[in-house]
């Protein structure tokens, strides 16, 4: 399968796309502004502990203190208890979602035999990892199991187990990563083989492995010097760590739009990654990168509730705070003269269409499915073994129920960072929080990409004018004033933005005046 990653960069923030067969599959969003802090290590400082819930929280030097789960937490890390029984492990914070143990399941230990009150107390110090970002009304979910991301393997210095990703399917090759791992790795320490290490010699395994070694080391010797609520490792920006995690052997390119990041892109590669120096291009032509690849319109059509299918079926998405609901219609399909058939045809086609939508928007939790009811038990098994093989093309974990007697799937995927109606939507004022609109930053970064268009045509000097709702102008003129002047000087334009109460937050208005 084709693989590309297409990278669209301003300052005010970086999108990632990833393309299989020219289709966006994955979309990363990251604002300057609000940098996701998944795989960040903290000296942080207990805050309260709640034996009734076996957590705690820690004061990690946000906003809101992060929580830290009994079964996340490394108890032989801490000196002065004699029971020796380990937590399981966290998911692992920056490292390769599909990486599983030998026997096809996350890597874990026993659960503690010690209650949370008898492990940390209130004032305690301790070193944790983010392994979710804060969400809604909370904080972000901690660990103190350590993990460490390189190119092709995850170091995590507080277990004592050799995985592999199950991404990797080739049983011979399983194996080979093992042996190699424990030739070069440290006795008693952790370690995953990350999908990128498939094929891999010792001496790259090695090279990754020293590095990780003198980091984790590194780390220690400053958390012991350093103030509690302190960080003290943050991890790469979503463009190196796209390069990182992304680019596996099935990606032929990374396409870049700005020059800077680019170039520290050739330089990390030509580091830690050499073999993929050659392959990092960079966009400089006149239309926007996303615009030119038709990712803008994908995008759009992931914020959408209802989805057509190509017979004339369609699915709705609802996403609650509790689980996200699908349901499955015939639609305008009528099909063959046999309904079974064409309700199989129709939840076949959806079963594609979900998969898709699902990494697409991110989503994930709780996961119910409503297909179409079928009556043959045949049918029922065709659509579970569909979607099965259609979820192996999926980074991130999932567990899918058998379907039930009136044609329900339960599943759950692993929920890393907020879902993409999340990052770039805000809860609607319109109808009282019950649907979403797009946030004014959101409008404001298409209207600037909108006068980037109509600018790229190498127009004389003219005045562009721009009608907003009055919160999008708000932000325009409190947070893109000194941007849009930037733009005036490049494009050789003139900006003139105006308020029109009467505009929907999401709609705009962008014209020529003429001549300035």
């Amino acid at each position: 399968m084709l693989s590309e990653i297409i990278v669209n960069c301003n300052p005010r923030e970086t999108r990632v796309a990833l393309l299989e067969n020219s289709q966006l599959v994955e979309l990363y969003i990251e604002h300057k502004a609000h940098r996701g802090i998944v795989g960040n290590i903290y000296k942080g400082k207990v805050t309260r502990v709640l034996p009734g819930m076996q957590v705690a929280f820690v004061n990690i030097g946000l906003e809101k203190a992060g929580f830290l789960y009994v079964g996340d937490i490394d108890v032989i890390d801490f000196a002065d208890l004699d029971d020796e029984g380990v937590g399981p492990a966290a998911a692992i914070a920056s490292g390769d979602p599909a990486a599983t143990g030998d026997a096809g399941k996350p890597p874990r230990h026993e659960p503690p035999h010690l209650p949370i009150q008898d492990i940390l107390t209130e004032g305690q110090e301790i070193l944790v990892q983010v392994a979710k970002n804060p969400m809604g009304t909370k904080g972000a979910r901690l660990t103190s199991y350590i993990s460490l991301p390189g190119s092709n393997i995850v170091y995590m210095p507080n277990m004592n187990q050799i995985s592999v990703s199950r991404r990797i399917e080739d049983e011979a090759e399983r194996e080979r990563l093992v042996r190699l791992i424990a030739e070069v790795g440290r006795p008693g320490e952790g370690y995953i083989a990350r999908t990128a290490g498939e094929g891999k010699m010792r001496e790259e395994f090695a090279a990754d492995i020293h590095f990780l070694h003198r980091l984790w080391e590194n780390l220690r010797a400053k958390s012991e010097t350093t103030a509690a609520t302190t960080l003290l490792y943050e991890d790469l920006n979503l463009v190196l760590r796209s390069i990182r995690d992304l680019f596996g052997q099935d990606v032929n390119r990374l396409v870049i739009d700005s020059k800077a990041d680019y170039q520290r892109c050739l330089e990390f590669c030509a580091t830690y990654l050499p073999h993929l120096v050659d392959k990092m291009q960079l966009y400089d032509d006149s239309e926007p990168i996303f615009d030119h690849h038709g990712i803008e319109m994908e995008i759009n059509r992931a914020l959408g509730r209802k989805i057509w299918l190509k017979s004339g079926g369609s699915i709705s998405i609802d996403q609650t705070e509790a689980l996200v609901a699908i349901d499955v219609n015939t639609g305008k399909f009528v099909g063959h003269d046999d309904p079974e058939e064409t309700i199989l045809k129709t939840n076949l086609e959806a079963v594609r269409e979900i998969v898709y939508q699902l990494r697409l928007r991110n989503i994930g939790g709780i996961i119910v499915v409503d297909f179409i009811d079928m009556d043959r038990e045949e049918s029922k098994e065709s659509i579970w073994n569909a979607l099965t093989q259609a979820l192996k093309s999926d980074r991130y974990r999932t567990k899918i129920l058998k379907i039930s007697e009136i044609g329900l799937v339960e599943m759950t995927r692993k929920r890393v960072r907020g879902s993409l109606m999340q990052t770039l939507c805000d809860p609607c004022t319109y109808c009282e929080g019950n649907g979403h609109i797009k946030s004014p930053a959101t409008v404001c970064n298409e209207i600037l990409r909108g006068i980037q268009r109509i600018a790229g045509n190498n127009l004389e000097r003219k005045t562009v004018s721009v009608e907003v709702h009055p919160a999008v102008y708000d932000m325009i003129c409190e947070e893109e004033s000194i941007y849009l002047g930037e733009m005036e000087k490049l494009y050789n334009i003139e900006i003139a933005v105006r308020v029109n109460p009467k505009l929907h937050q999401e709609k705009y208005q962008l014209s020529i005046d003429g001549a300035a």
